[in-house]
């Protein structure tokens, strides 16, 4: 009788939910080689062969497929075996800046779908410079943030590069003022952009202010004014009329997660969290 160890099982499932070595050796704190030979391992113990390799992704084989249910089956039960039949809820406290979620947020929440039975999350939007302020005050975990000038620490989810967007027949005269559609200080982006012109004595005009990047995202749309945004985050339906226009450069920002976690639940949770954007901002 063959016996599946639990750290590799376990290191399958990241590889099949991230598609990617690197990112599932993220979550689990470890080398992409690691993982490689733990699926090498894996494979030769069972006969078959579950991953498909390539330079930019990895795909599950149809018996890759089909073991990926009883690994998960065999990963819930051996939670259960651990934690008992009333698992130990735990609540990670998160706060994601509105200008460094974008997509991402929903392949985040789906990655911690095999988490939902031992951990509440409770996430907040917010301003960059307020969710940090929490973070240090104790009322986060964690942060997903732009980062802040004289903020040191965190690790690095992906660098942005800006555009200034609007819709397709949006029109600027030549002696108009640029429209800027922002959220309200102390949006970080909006100092960016707003840096950016004045440096570049492009006169503009605060055109519409948005409780959220959405509100933006959709004056936007309207052909109300234009939005700085980041090129990951802009919607289908708007365009980058920087370059046509001669628009200054607004210049890249990082996207980092802080924590103050020191939980190994939490801990493992956050690196599932960083490797999954990491993948998505890709």
């Amino acid at each position: 009788m063959i016996a599946l160890d639990i750290p590799t099982v376990q290191a399958f499932l990241l590889v099949a939910d991230l598609q990617n070595f690197t990112r599932a050796a993220e979550a689990l704190g470890t080398t992409q080689a690691a993982v490689s030979m733990k699926l090498q391992r894996l494979e030769a113990l069972l006969g078959k062969r579950l991953l498909e390799r390539s330079p930019r992704a990895v795909r599950l084989t149809a018996d890759g497929i089909a073991f990926r249910d009883n690994a998960a089956a065999l990963m819930a039960a051996h939670d259960r075996a651990l934690t008992g039949t009333q698992p130990v809820r735990q609540q990670l406290t998160l706060g994601v800046s509105d200008h460094a979620a974008g997509p991402e947020l929903v392949p985040l929440l789906e990655r911690l779908r095999g988490l939902a039975s031992t951990l509440t999350l409770s996430v907040s939007i917010g301003f960059s410079r307020e969710l940090l302020d929490a973070l240090d005050a104790g009322a986060l975990d964690a942060v997903i943030v732009r980062q802040e000038a004289g903020r040191r620490g965190g690790e690095m989810l992906t660098e942005d590069r800006f555009g200034w967007f609007a819709a397709p027949a949006f029109e600027l005269s030549s002696h108009a003022r640029l429209p800027l559609a922002t959220l309200a200080p102390p949006c970080g982006v909006r100092a960016l952009a707003v840096r950016a012109l004045d440096k570049a004595a492009v006169a503009w005009s605060e055109a519409f202010i948005g409780g959220g990047v959405s509100a933006v995202v959709a004056a936007a749309l309207a052909g109300l004014a234009v939005a700085p945004l980041a090129m990951r985050i802009a919607p289908p339906g708007l365009v980058d009329i920087g370059p046509a226009h001669g628009l200054p450069e607004i210049g890249p920002s990082k996207v980092m997660l802080h924590s103050r976690v020191s939980d190994a639940g939490k801990l493992a949770a956050l690196r599932l969290l960083a490797a999954a954007f990491r993948k998505a901002a890709a």
